[in-house]
């Protein structure tokens, strides 16, 4: 089967089991569907650790001066939580539609301990982020788990199964290496990774970069390098810019007020936090909070538990 006809299969069940706008989760832990009914101009955007296949328009993403595609034809791999930019793109007449699968670690360890070690490529450092050709088997692994999904049973026993096929597929493709390398926990790669998981898991903490520097066994020079290295961005931009998106979705989520959103994300200062929400999204806190719920079509008083596109 082309791919074309596959992207029009997995089309059509989206359509039926998927109505709204972003990100949203399903029924099936890991699986999330992906829409969006108009284009969106290049703003700044955080994604889980996942894979993302698009079924119909495109998504061009931005990491300092690097840009990548990921559209019918080639798949997203986000390796760690990483804000990038990202601007939208649908078909005439039709909507951007697609899947995220978040990264399973567990099962993506028990794949490795069963597959023979790859063979290491001197000299590269593989992306966070970055898009791939799709192939084939994965397109059809993805199709049969969006046709189980529609089953309840099938989803219950055979969506984990093909959710993990789709992982090996991964693995064992062209992206593969950077999930072996995150997973080994060895090297600056990974002293850089777990920093970004603190981040992201403790931004309503106190943290500072040169905490940061010394957890992960470096100096605050070879910090800043790697870091850098790796994510495009400084230690102390990734810890603004992952605090201002958590509060952003949980303005959007929750409904709560820029002010007790601030507050959560570790900000002592409201008009600071203002000052900065303003200078990465271009509007103030009240203003995007306002977009955000008329693009995706819920009132304040009807948060909506779904992830931005």
């Amino acid at each position: 089967m082309s791919l074309a006809a596959i992207h029009a299969r997995m089309n059509r069940i989206l359509d039926r089991i998927c109505s709204g706008e972003g990100i949203r989760p399903t029924e099936l832990p890991g699986l999330r569907t992906v829409r969006c009914h108009k284009n969106i101009p290049r703003s700044s955007v955080l994604y889980e650790p996942s894979m993302v296949i698009i079924t119909s328009g495109s998504k061009r993403g931005y990491v300092g001066s690097r840009s990548f595609l990921y559209d019918t034809e080639n798949y997203l791999v986000l390796a760690a939580p990483l804000p990038f930019e990202c601007e939208t793109f649908c078909e005439p007449h039709a909507p951007m539609r697609g899947v995220s699968i978040l990264l399973d670690m567990a099962v993506l360890a028990d794949l490795v301990l069963k597959l023979p070690p790859a063979p290491v490529l001197s000299g590269t450092q593989p992306r966070t982020i970055d898009a791939t050709p799709l192939p084939e088997a994965l397109a059809e692994a993805t199709l049969r788990l969006l046709e189980a999904y529609e089953s309840p049973n099938d989803r219950m026993i055979l969506g984990p199964q093909i959710m993990r096929e789709i992982t090996y597929r991964v693995l064992t493709g062209p992206r593969g290496q950077v999930l072996r390398d995150l997973l080994a926990m060895q090297g600056n790669i990974s002293q850089v990774y777990r920093a970004m998981h603190r981040i992201h898991t403790e931004y309503h903490q106190p943290l500072d970069i040169p905490t940061l520097a010394c957890d992960a066994g470096m100096s605050l020079s070879a910090f800043h390098h790697h870091f850098k290295n790796m994510t495009s961005t400084s230690p102390l931009q990734y810890l603004k810019t992952t605090r201002l998106h958590k509060a952003r979705l949980m303005m959007i989520q929750e409904g709560i007020g820029p002010s007790a959103a601030a507050t959560r994300v570790g900000y002592e200062s409201p008009s600071q936090f203002s000052r900065e929400f303003k200078r990465l999204f271009g509007v103030s806190p009240a203003e995007e909070a306002l977009r955000l719920r008329s693009n995706l079509g819920t009132q304040a008083q009807h948060p909506l538990r779904v992830a931005m596109i």
